[in-house]
């Protein structure tokens, strides 16, 4: 379960949910990605020969390849299905998000390191035929910014489904980690070094809830009652 979705006890049925094109945050950080690799793709095909690499020789180096498949080489000569799986995920993504009645910062992070990455190559194959590659790191296949950034994506997505999970948590926390805060009920606020900070009080949590001030400290602003 995630935080924020279906059964959560922090989070009302009457929490308005946000449009994930009203989630500036998220939106900023997939435009991000999606110019840093559309830009990078476009430099490597102007300055670099198909096959040409800079530097001639090492461990890391930019070398000019495009592939047909997916992610370092999968699924080969299989553009139009991976145009096809390239709108579906995109549409699961956002699917996710909307699941969530107050996302997380680190789910936010993982759908939009994921949507950005996907743009970029969908734009390549819908563009070109095919997604450029750049990135040569030793014998590991040639992959490009938009791969890296969707590998990252789901890596988090997969630390929130198999560690973050608040069900996981047998005790309880007595704060939120967004939405309402447990102590004042004001509006928990995303702050920018990670976690929430309430606009009303001041409390602070960590971002997978664990509190950031302590539990001495819980129980005196919340005078030793059990929330």
């Amino acid at each position: 379960m995630f935080r924020g979705g279906p059964g959560d006890p922090y989070v009302s049925a009457d929490t308005p949910r946000i449009p994930i094109y009203k989630d500036f945050v998220l939106i900023q950080l997939a435009s991000l990605i999606f110019v840093v690799d559309q830009f990078s793709k476009f430099l490597v095909r102007d300055q670099l020969s198909f096959r040409e690499s800079f530097p001639a020789d090492g461990f890391f180096r930019f070398t000019h390849t495009f592939n047909t498949g997916s992610a370092f080489g999968i699924f080969r000569d299989q553009n139009t299905p991976l145009i096809l799986v390239s709108f579906l995920g995109i549409a699961i993504l956002i699917m996710i998000y909307r699941s969530q009645r107050v996302p997380t910062g680190l789910l936010r992070l993982s759908l939009g390191l994921q949507i950005g990455g996907a743009m970029g190559n969908l734009i390549d194959r819908l563009r070109l035929g095919h997604v450029t590659d750049f990135v040569d790191v030793g014998t590991w296949p040639i992959f490009n910014a938009a791969d890296a950034s969707i590998i990252t994506g789901l890596v988090i997505l997969a630390y929130i489904f198999i560690i973050a999970d608040p069900g996981d948590n047998k005790d309880g926390s007595v704060l939120s980690g967004y939405g309402w805060c447990p102590v004042c009920d004001g509006d928990m606020r995303t702050l920018m070094g990670g976690g929430w900070r309430c606009s009303t009080c001041g409390v602070r949590e960590s971002l997978i809830g664990e509190p950031l001030f302590g539990d001495r400290m819980v129980e005196e602003l919340t005078g030793d009652q059990k929330l």
